[in-house]
């Protein structure tokens, strides 16, 4: 999957910043140029309004802590948000009860298993092990506190928008589809509920997980959200603080070990970043300190990644300095300065 060899590009370290703007325009659309054609993957299909994704649908684009944008592609084209949703609720929901409460109920370790596994569930004693995956989510969700399911939607609702920075809106159809196929969402939160892991009512936690997957985004919207999170929880664009520093620190975490589900190992060993995907061709790569890519193409390899997204973030991974753990020696730095 990850075919960028070390010598195909100009190498940075991890430390320091990232390079002038005009270069970071030429590294992303040389990005995206290189895999614009690629049609490996498949446009995801269980969930019937994704099946009409356009295949050849691609948008670049990064985020850096400064607010300043660079993308390439169709970084306007619409999408439902789905997975990566996860991501940006974990935080609101740490925000608001505590990193402690959130972990011991939901946990932080890998399944190694699908996104929607029931197995996983039974094998941990009804932990969802991570907030990550379909059960977890469902449970991160249910955790906000609120008087009502709508009042939850609400603080959800916001929350996300605030992390965009601009007023996100479902996208009616795309909940609607999903809504009469989440069976097995609904059973997993009848699951949870019978350990225990589930207070609220579990079909109404699943119709609020259903809405916050159904809000329309772009892959400009998920590089703003993830520079918010690499920026210490402040929206670098319009300057309000989401959540709290160390509330972005326990995100970034997370995503480095689960947001890539079963092959979250493999892409941090390959590209070095925390990041989220989501079944509508979504991912969300950060940089802490740096900014954060964007990127929406809906072909997915059989984890249920983009297949062109994910190829884009390893090159700019190594292009732009980006992986946490690439250095260089003190001498070196000082000579490169």
């Amino acid at each position: 999957m990850f075919e960028v060899r070390l010598d195909d590009v100009h190498q940075r370290a991890a430390t320091g910043v990232l390079p002038p703007d005009l270069l970071v325009d030429d590294l992303i659309r040389d990005a995206h140029r290189r895999y614009a054609t690629d049609d490996e993957g498949v446009v995801a299909d269980y969930i019937p309004i994704l099946g009409r994704a356009e295949p050849s649908d691609f948008g670049l684009a990064l985020v850096d802590v400064a607010g300043h944008a660079h993308e390439a592609g169709d970084v306007q084209r619409r999408f439902s948000l789905q997975s990566v949703s996860k991501a940006f609720v974990f935080a609101l929901a740490c925000e608001r009860i505590g990193h402690a409460a959130v972990h011991a109920n939901v946990g932080v370790n890998n399944t190694g298993l699908p996104f929607n596994s029931v197995i996983a569930l039974e094998l941990n004693d009804g932990s969802p092990m991570n907030p990550m995956v379909n059960a977890g989510a469902i449970a991160t969700t249910a955790m906000i506190p609120a008087g009502s399911a709508e009042a939850r939607w609400d603080i959800v609702l916001d929350g996300l928008s605030a992390f965009a920075g601009r007023e996100l809106a479902l996208d009616e159809e795309v909940y609607e589809s999903e809504s009469v196929t989440n069976h097995r969402n609904r059973a997993i939160a009848a699951l949870l509920q019978s350990y225990g892991r589930l207070d609220e009512d579990p079909l109404e936690s699943v119709d609020v997980y259903t809405r916050q997957c159904s809000l329309a985004v772009t892959a400009h919207d998920l590089a703003v959200m993830g520079a918010t999170l690499a920026d210490g929880g402040v929206n670098p664009v319009t300057g309000h603080r989401v959540v709290a520093a160390d509330v972005a620190r326990d995100t970034l975490a997370v995503l480095a070990t689960t947001g890539m589900y079963e092959t979250s190992g493999e892409w941090l060993y390959e590209i070095g970043l925390p990041a989220k995907s989501g079944v509508s061709g979504g991912i969300v790569a950060i940089a802490p300190g740096k900014g954060a890519v964007g990127a929406y193409s809906p072909r997915l390899d059989a984890a249920g990644n983009s297949v062109r997204g994910q190829r884009a973030c390893a090159h700019l991974s190594r292009s732009l300095g980006l992986n946490l753990f690439a250095s260089v020696a003190r001498d070196e730095r000082e000579e490169i300065g």
